[in-house]
């Protein structure tokens, strides 16, 4: 359908619009017209992403000078080729109605190990080896050694694409990951470079968040996007964690052991270096004592070797005279990493201040700041030099330098911790040293300061207020939008007693509790001989898991459960959790019925749609907070409160009520679809978690709905289910949750009416 948002013809390429979708885009439409930020939260299944793109493609064909580009970021790989396809459809829809193809490019942007089509290096799992084995065929030094020597391999598709493919731009259309291989062997053209480099001039790219959020990545890759693009975090109720993790190093023995093996190799190799070729060395020399980079070689080397985020004045300066030559800086790295071998040696927790660390460093070993500034950049220029093929090799010392670089640049914001044990393994000596990263608005301030408009959104942003503080920028917009459903398609629950009428919650002095623990089992069992299909459960740690379904083998729950659905456990190993999730819709499929046991933050709870018949119920079993006696949390939350006056105990609930409602979300994919969320744990009735729930979740818990018992709770799951048993076609939705052009034109002339007989009112009392 073609229908106007706020003045914009926008293409739809459905024939039906749901309400929160024409409202979604009137935000986003005001929000672009501001050129500024907004947040916008909208329920899960409510087709948000074709939302965003129809109306942004809408309004960069009408206004090509304000928006030149969409950013689409995105968390996972199935996530961003679903972002295509809708993409796709979209266009094909632009095609049928102007009768000509559309003038844009959109192309997803993944890593090596996805689109590779070397037939040998796609053959290998690891995309660090894969990223290794290409850099060792398509490096500068390496294509001119074989002018030289013609059996030194090269990369036939890298080098097809570096004699055409700069000059043969993509022709128009949308390519997800498959496309671009085609496109590549048909062509002969490497897939990751062409798409690498068709970035820049592409209308619509699709990638994740780490391309532009993780400073070493976003230098190499995302640096030419212009300012006149808007960028879209899709799914971003965790950003501030992706902003956190992208500036932060973790360093343990084994990368300290490793790296002195990488000084050693590097030694031996200028050793060798300076018997056979002084003149590369020289060369070198040279140009860091005239402080030309080597930005042409810079630019195709991967990755691994880009940049942490390093303010453009340091970039002008010229590499300090103490590391310029290669053997005083290998030195200069041997002296740092004994200094952080002696950090290691530790009884107890050690915490300090970037500044503190600093002054340490030159009381100790005589290392200065500046210098340690330009470690990274340095060690990237020198294993250029000296052709150092296998990268993944230096990864231990790359991130050595990544640390240096880290904790010379930034004062505010961070902190370093060194703790004797892991978490996990409080009895055996394993010291760690965490350089971590307590503001996450220090990740994603360029990304605001750079683009014009960054559009936040996801299922369950709520409470949306906490965002703008946390990541530091002033939305234009906030909006929460409602579903509007014909049917009451999801029954939230909270459940807060057994039939015992003993309390039932993951408190950490009740949730050992015998009685607690029988009451869970018990809950699942009546939940799983009433329910059909699908049942999903979230625990508040694997710990947690562990413990309970150790508990219910002894009490017969396991026995009890088996009786009406087959059951699978997710587990920390991935592989084992991909076969569990892949059986399970084996017998959801064969009508078998089936429990699937999570962890609210592991992979089931992020990404994994149960749609339909493989998620009728999902239950969390207690509040799932984050581990409170960690010392960079405790860290994270002093810094959060003496920065942005924000309550510790604020932070922690609005935590873990983002990720309790991002595990039932699950369970909701659609307004055809319908779904139980129970929340099992009398917490959830207080008014300060439940007002922390997403508004569309809020509206369906009644008061009618809290405190129940388990018996209580399965009278209403009963008649509840008999109800969405009932017949439901797209007739009895219509006019209600679906629109049809003409209901939507009606609605909106009825509010105009509304908004002119308010204003008459308003005139008439002045």
């Amino acid at each position: 359908m073609k229908l106007t948002v706020d003045g914009l013809l926008v293409y739809f390429p459905y024939d039906y619009i749901y309400p929160e979708q024409y409202a979604y885009m009137l935000e986003l439409k005001r929000a672009l017209d501001a050129k500024g930020h907004c947040l916008l939260e909208m329920p899960s299944g409510t087709g948000k992403t074709v939302s965003l793109l129809s109306l942004i493609v809408a309004y960069m064909m009408a206004h090509p000078l304000d928006v030149s580009k969409l950013i689409y970021c995105s968390r996972t790989v199935p996530e961003i080729e679903k972002c295509i396809e809708e993409l796709k459809k979209l266009l094909a829809y632009y095609e049928k109605e102007t009768l000509q193809k559309p003038k844009l490019v959109g192309l997803v942007l993944s890593s090596r190990k996805n689109l590779c089509i070397h037939p040998e290096v796609s053959k290998e799992r690891e995309g660090k080896v894969v990223d290794g084995r290409c850099h060792s065929l398509t490096a500068t030094y390496v294509r001119e050694r074989h002018h030289y020597d013609e059996t030194v391999p090269l990369c036939t598709f890298y080098e097809g694409f570096d004699i055409e493919g700069r000059e043969a731009p993509l022709p128009p259309g949308v390519y997800n990951i498959d496309d671009l291989k085609e496109y590549g062997r048909e062509k002969n053209w490497c897939p990751y470079f062409l798409a690498r480099y068709t970035i820049s001039h592409a209308n619509i790219v699709v990638y994740s968040y780490h391309y532009l959020l993780d400073p070493k990545i976003a230098e190499v890759v995302s640096k030419e996007l212009s300012k006149s693009s808007v960028v879209v975090f899709d799914e971003a109720h965790n950003i501030d964690n992706v902003c956190i993790d992208s500036m932060s190093v973790k360093i343990n023995r084994r990368i300290i052991e490793k790296s002195t093996a990488n000084l050693q190799f590097l030694e031996r190799t200028i050793t060798e270096m300076k018997e056979d070729d002084v003149q590369k060395l020289k060369e070198e020399y040279h140009r860091m004592v005239e402080g030309l980079r080597d930005a042409n070689e810079a630019r195709e080397t991967d990755v691994i070797l880009a940049n942490p985020v390093l303010p453009t004045e340091v970039l002008q300066e010229v590499v300090p005279g103490n590391i310029r030559n290669a053997e005083h800086f290998v030195g200069f790295l041997k002296r740092f990493v004994e200094y952080l071998k002696t950090r290691l040696r530790v009884q107890h927790v050690v915490q300090e201040s970037p500044a503190g660390f600093l002054k340490d460093v030159y009381q100790k070993v005589c290392i200065e700041r500046k210098p340690l500034r330009f470690c990274h950049e340095r060690l990237a220029s020198m294993l250029r030099t000296l052709e150092i093929s296998d990268l993944t090799d230096f990864s231990p010392l790359i991130l050595i330098t990544h640390l240096a670089t880290l904790v010379s640049t930034y004062t505010k914001g961070f902190t370093i911790i060194v703790e004797p044990f892991d978490d996990k393994t409080p009895t055996v000596s394993n010291p760690i040293l965490h350089f971590s990263c307590l503001d996450c608005s220090i990740a994603i301030k360029p990304v605001f300061d750079r683009f014009q408009t960054v559009v936040i959104t996801s299922g369950t942003l709520s409470p949306l207020d906490m965002y703008p503080k946390i990541l530091d920028f002033h939305p234009v917009i906030m909006s929460s939008f409602t579903m509007t459903l014909a049917r009451p398609c999801l029954l939230p629950m909270i459940v807060a007693k057994g039939n015992d009428q003993v309390a039932i919650s993951s408190r950490y002095e009740t949730r050992d509790d015998v009685a607690v623990i029988r009451n869970y089992g018990q809950l699942l069992v009546e939940v799983a001989s009433s329910v059909p299909d699908g049942i999903v459960c979230f625990f508040t740690s694997y710990l947690y898991l562990e413990s309970v379904v150790a508990s219910w083998y002894d009490q017969g729950v396991v026995d009890n459960l088996q009786r009406h659905k087959l059951l699978f456990i997710e587990t920390q190993d991935s592989a084992e959790t991909s076969l569990a999730l892949l059986n399970y819709i084996k017998a959801c499929e064969s009508g078998r019925g089936a429990v699937l046991l999570s962890v609210a933050r592991g992979k089931v709870s992020e990404g994994v749609d149960f749609d339909h018949h493989l998620g009728r119920a999902v239950l969390m079993f207690g509040i799932p907070y984050v581990y409170t006696k960690s010392r960079i949390l405790t860290a994270r939350l002093e810094y959060l409160r003496d920065q942005f006056q924000i309550k510790e105990s604020d932070f922690l609930t609005f935590d873990a009520m983002r990720h309790a409602a991002q595990c039932v979300g699950r369970a909701i994919r659609g307004k055809t679809d319908y779904g139980i969320m129970i929340f099992a744990d009398k917490r959830f009735s207080r008014i300060d978690k439940r007002s922390k729930l997403p508004k569309w979740i809020q509206e369906h818990l009644k008061d009618s709905l809290l405190n129940l018992s388990t018996e209580e709770a399965i009278q209403i799951a009963k008649r509840w289910l008999r109800q969405m048993a009932q017949p439901f076609s797209r007739e009895d939705q219509l006019g209600v949750s679906l629109l049809t052009l003409e209901q939507l034109q009606n609605e909106q002339k009825k509010q105009k009416q509304q908004e002119e007989e308010e204003e008459m009112d308003e005139e008439n009392e002045v």
